[in-house]
């Protein structure tokens, strides 16, 4: 196999013109910065937690671009192009990766409080009344769904009008990729409903295969795209974050977080982030076989 990729926690190998291999890693990564510390077990519970749900959207009749497990932490997916000139995208474009992350959110929590407290996003933008004040926590009226770009350093957020022509979607194209997004939801808070979860928020990926049809991609339903709450403890008006949020938080502690948007705000270096210490690796790494458990319903 040839060697083609090194993302932010897998790296992508060639099987052939049509095939890809994701091996998937221990790194973990927030902010768009790899973190300089190894989570034992995460690689696996990552890359089994996906195939679960794929293996659920296939039954469903939802296309997706899984094939199949050679190991426990490795996956065989559809090959499709990437093309980062946006220009040569357009409707007759086929078997391409879609640029974009489409964020789905259920309640105020993380970056997007942030931006609510900021301003950047009213109460209105998310359904509530003009004035409302938001609360972290608080479940929003409606779902809230969002773009950002795929293929940047950073990713930016998009309006709709924007996503769709960076993207070359139509209209229709546009509704199915976020009518897919709710149905993937709705099987994720199916089956998690009946173990204790809360799904907040998630990120989904597409692309076109080869007759322009839309397919879901990469990895989705885990503690890396997705935030997850204790249903008991939030009926109890407490949030106990079970993702990779409270490493988000941690360098927010730190004053990590707030050095690394002011200089990317000013265009100034961004700080490297430090490692993390030794029992919050040991933490998450307990947290990431603990909730493939309990995701899935399946034994580590």
């Amino acid at each position: 196999m040839q060697h083609i990729m090194t993302g932010k926690v897998k790296e992508v190998y060639k099987v052939d013109d049509d095939t890809l291999e994701f091996a998937y890693t221990n790194n973990i990564s927030v902010f768009d910065k790899i973190i300089p510390s190894q989570i034992p077990h995460k690689g696996e519970t990552l890359c089994r937690t996906a195939k679960y749900w794929f293996g659920l959207l296939s039954k469903e009749g939802i296309n997706n671009h899984y094939i199949s497990e050679p190991s426990a932490d490795r996956m065989r997916v559809k090959r499709v192009d990437i093309i980062r000139d946006y220009s040569k995208i357009n409707g007759s474009t086929t078997n391409y990766l879609i640029p974009l992350e489409v964020i789905c959110r259920y309640y105020a929590a993380g970056s997007l409080m942030d931006r609510i407290k900021s301003g950047k996003v009213k109460a209105e933008d998310l359904g509530f009344p003009a004035g409302h004040e938001v609360k972290e926590g608080e479940k929003l009226p409606q779902p809230f769904i969002e773009c950002t770009t795929k293929l940047e350093a950073h990713d930016e957020n998009l309006t709709d009008e924007e996503a769709k022509k960076m993207a070359g979607l139509s209209d229709e194209e546009f509704e199915e990729i976020k009518r897919t997004v709710l149905k993937i939801d709705s099987i994720i808070d199916r089956e998690c409903s009946k173990r204790g979860l809360i799904h907040c928020d998630g990120k989904k990926e597409f692309a076109f295969d080869k007759n322009r049809k839309l397919m879901v991609i990469d990895t989705f339903g885990t503690l890396d795209e997705d935030r997850w709450w204790d249903a008991d403890e939030f009926a109890k008006g407490r949030i106990v974050q079970l993702s990779k949020e409270f490493v988000r938080q941690y360098y927010r502690e730190t004053g990590y977080h707030k050095a690394l948007y002011d200089a990317r705000e000013k265009g100034l270096p961004e700080p490297d982030i430090p490692a993390l210490p030794q029992e919050i690796v040991d933490r998450v790494s307990k947290l990431y076989v603990d909730m493939f458990e309990r995701i899935t319903g399946e034994k580590f």
